[in-house]
């Protein structure tokens, strides 16, 4: 029987071969088209933010927990700076010992009727942008490079995963070209797909084994650094938040300070010889493909993709926040199962662990305030 999903993703992938087709023609009109948008993130000066997540739990039962990821992330880009915190509940400061991944735990008893925790956190961020003209001496920890090779849960690299990703890699002469070729993959081959839960749920061996290649940025940028690893290439999932528009117009691209609760964003890095770590955003290509503009545009090339389609590769936006690279997490004191990863406000009550995906159920409210001078 065929499913009104069989025969969209049917139409995509016949449109998307043919853009594919068309990336070898000349590119005369599109080079002229994609002049009239710019998308091109360089760095400059820092920006600070002053990040405020609230929970107030409507419904307890027995001891109500809950945990609120706190930005863990420290590079050339992003300066994770203090937090402060207060609720009515016992607090704690502590991370997930695997990969370091900074959250604050809060714990209710029964008595306690209206649990509320509010934590704001100071981050400085900036612009990112690769330099491919010009390879340098890049180190890395042997074992952080180990660990970004390895399979998680979610993210096996064995199978039809390797399959794939060999398939696509096929004749590439240096990590650089393997990396674009699957972020070239990830963009001809998936789709963003408005109906996707949250952030989705970056099942990557599902994804591929069921032909469904729908999803959102936890699908699409997983299913990237998935295929990387499978290949040798070390790769990793950054989970974070959007924290004000974007400055070069692109409305999926940025988020409303007043209201966060919906704006998580997972992007991906991979580690390449002479680079270090390259910032990657293919789950945005699609996006902007898919909900840019009322229609669907089918094609990396069009003039509104082109320039976001190009600067992903190698560059971030810096108007969004990380949290962390965390996978399989096993949150303290949980009595549920782990995450598969850590970007959303988790809480649990007796009756079970309340829906991340539901704000205005669980609830939850995320703003975020840029501070000037």
């Amino acid at each position: 029987m065929t499913t009104v999903h069989d025969s969209a993703r049917r139409q995509f992938m016949q449109k998307a071969a043919v853009a594919i087709a068309a990336s070898s023609l000349p590119a005369i009109n599109f080079a002229q088209s994609a002049g009239e948008r710019q998308f091109d993130p360089q760095p400059g000066p820092w920006r600070s933010f002053e990040l405020t997540t609230r929970v107030d739990i409507a419904r307890t039962q027995g001891i109500t927990r809950v945990w609120l990821p706190i930005p863990s992330v420290n590079t050339d880009w992003q300066q994770s700076l203090e937090s402060s915190f207060s609720s009515n509940g016992k607090t704690e400061l502590t991370s997930d010992s695997r990969y370091g991944a900074r959250m604050l735990y809060a714990e209710f008893p029964e008595s306690v009727a209206q649990p509320f925790v509010t934590l704001t956190s100071r981050i400085k961020t900036q612009n990112r942008a690769g330099n491919w003209a010009q390879k340098q001496v890049t180190t890395e920890d042997a074992a952080t490079l180990r660990a970004h090779l390895a399979p998680t849960a979610l993210l096996p690299t064995d199978g039809i995963v390797r399959k794939t990703a060999l398939e696509a890699t096929q004749g590439a002469r240096s990590d650089v070209e393997k990396a674009q070729r699957l972020y070239d993959w990830i963009i001809a081959n998936t789709y963003r797909e408005p109906k996707t839960r949250g952030c989705g749920e970056g099942d990557i061996k599902t994804m591929l084994e069921t032909g469904n290649l729908g999803g959102k940025c936890a699908d699409l940028n997983a299913l990237f650094v998935g295929l990387c690893r499978s290949v040798g290439l070390p790769a990793r999932d950054v989970y974070g938040l959007r924290l004000v528009p974007s400055a070069f117009g692109y409305k999926e691209l940025g988020g409303n300070p007043a209201k966060l609760a919906g704006a998580q964003h997972c992007r991906a890095e991979v580690f390449l010889k002479g680079y270090g770590w390259v910032a990657m955003d293919p789950a945005d290509v699609a996006k902007v493909m898919r909900q840019e503009t009322p229609e669907w545009i089918k094609t990396p090339q069009h003039a509104l993709v082109a320039p976001v389609n190009k600067a992903l590769f190698g560059s971030w936006e810096g108007n969004w926040v990380a949290y962390n690279t965390a996978h399989d997490v096993a949150l303290p004191n949980s009595q549920g199962e782990k995450l598969g990863f850590f970007m959303y406000p988790v809480a649990e009550t007796a009756a079970g662990r309340l829906d991340s995906y539901a704000p205005d159920l669980f609830k939850y409210e995320i703003s975020a305030r840029e501070m000037k001078g």
